[in-house]
């Protein structure tokens, strides 16, 4: 996929961000973090370049909590209406994007389905996107 911009925002609408940038990879993760986070039985998340993304409006009003005994597992949120908001870990190179707070398509399918021996009985049934029990290889 090539350049792309695409804008997101909370629920609430006092966030606001754009993306301008080359999106990496679009993940469902089954983990149990990822489902206690979003509520649901998978998270659907974009990764790109940490420098992809402009905070538009509201950047002040981001929370965020890690979570202690985890490497990686950080959620970022808005600290009136509590949607998930991008998280960015420069360390890392990487920007992670809560599908579900942009604001315009994306034109990029799901690409795998991470974590999915995590998946619940209840969870989405499978199709014909590539899973992986743990990150892709």
């Amino acid at each position: 996929m090539a350049m792309a911009k695409f804008s997101g925002s909370c629920i609430c609408g006092s966030i606001s961000y754009t993306i301008t940038g080359e999106p990496r990879k679009f993940f469902h993760c089954y983990c149990m973090r990822c489902r206690k986070s979003s509520g649901t039985g998978h998270a659907s998340n974009i990764l790109l370049k940490p420098d992809s993304v402009t905070w538009e409006e509201g950047e002040q009003l981001l929370s965020s909590f890690k979570v202690p005994d985890a490497e990686r597992f950080r959620t970022v949120f808005c600290s009136k209406c509590g949607s998930p908001m991008p998280r960015l870990a420069p360390n890392m190179s990487i920007a992670v994007i809560p599908a579900g707070s942009l604001d315009s398509q994306l034109p990029l399918p799901p690409t795998d389905r991470i974590f999915y021996t995590s998946k619940t009985d209840w969870s989405c049934t499978l199709d014909d996107i590539p899973t992986w029990s743990e990150y892709p290889e």
